[in-house]
C-alpha cells in the first residue's frame, strides 16, 4: 500500500534546479530594445513578446561570462575608481597608483615598474604581461558594481566597449590580457571558470546575440 505523504510536509527543491529556473525566468521580462553599431552590428534586447529560444541560451550563457568578469582576476583592472585593485578580496592597490590618461600609471608610477613581460616568481610577487594596464580614462569599462544586465549593455555597446565591433569582441577574450587571468601566478585564486569554458560561454552569448539578463536579476 503506497504511503501517503504526512500533513503540511513541504517539498524542497534543489539548488541547483532554483538557480536555473530564476535564470530562466530572468529571460522572460527583459525590457531592453535592439540598437545597432556603426560596423552594423546589432546587440539584441529581447521584448517581452521576443523571446526565443537563442535570447534564453544567450542570457543563461552571459551568466557563466559574469561570474568571470566579477572575479578578481578581472574586476581588479576594471575598478570603478581610478585605482586598480589587489588581491582576492580586491582591496586598493598599494602605493597609490593611479590610473593616468592612457591606463598606465602616472609619473614615475607606471604600471609597467613593477608588472613585468612575463610574472614574477614567488607568491603573491607581481603577476606579469607585455600589456600590463587598465582601461584608459575615456573607456574606462567599469565592471565593478555592476548589475548582469549593465554589464551585458556595457560590454554590447560600441560606445562603451573600446569601439569593438562583434568581430573583435569575440577576438578580444582571446587576447594576451585576457588569457592572463588564468595566469595569474602563485597565492592567487584562479577564475570561476577554465578558460576554455569562459571562451565557449564568451562565444555563446555573443553569437546567440548578446542579449542582457532582466535589470531585475542579480
Amino acid at each position: 500500500m503506497k504511503q501517503q505523504p504526512a500533513p503540511g510536509t513541504r517539498y524542497l527543491l534543489p539548488v541547483k534546479t532554483i538557480t536555473a529556473i530564476a535564470i530562466i525566468l530572468s529571460v522572460i521580462a527583459v525590457t531592453t530594445t535592439a540598437f545597432k553599431d556603426r560596423n552594423g552590428f546589432t546587440g539584441n534586447n529581447a521584448k517581452n513578446d521576443d523571446i526565443n529560444s537563442d535570447s534564453v541560451k544567450s542570457v543563461i550563457a552571459f551568466m557563466q561570462v559574469y561570474k568571470v568578469l566579477m572575479s578578481p582576476r578581472c574586476m581588479n583592472c576594471h575598478p570603478a575608481g581610478d585605482q586598480p585593485l589587489q588581491g582576492d578580496d580586491s582591496h586598493i592597490h598599494t602605493m597609490n597608483v593611479q590610473r593616468g590618461k592612457d591606463g598606465t600609471g602616472v609619473y614615475a608610477l607606471k604600471c609597467t615598474n613593477c608588472h613585468q613581460p612575463t610574472n614574477v616568481a614567488g607568491v603573491n610577487t607581481p603577476p606579469g604581461n607585455p600589456k600590463w594596464q587598465l582601461p584608459p580614462a575615456d573607456m574606462k569599462m567599469v565592471f565593478q558594481g555592476k548589475t548582469p544586465h549593465q554589464l551585458a549593455l556595457q560590454i554590447m555597446n560600441y560606445n562603451q566597449n573600446g569601439h569593438k565591433n562583434k568581430k573583435q569582441l569575440l577576438e578580444h577574450a582571446r587576447d594576451t590580457l585576457v588569457k592572463a587571468g588564468w595566469h595569474m601566478g602563485e597565492g592567487r585564486m584562479p577564475p570561476p571558470l577554465t578558460y576554455k569554458n569562459f571562451l565557449i560561454a564568451w562565444d555563446t552569448w555573443i553569437n546567440k546575440g548578446g542579449y542582457s539578463p532582466n535589470p531585475s536579476f542579480k
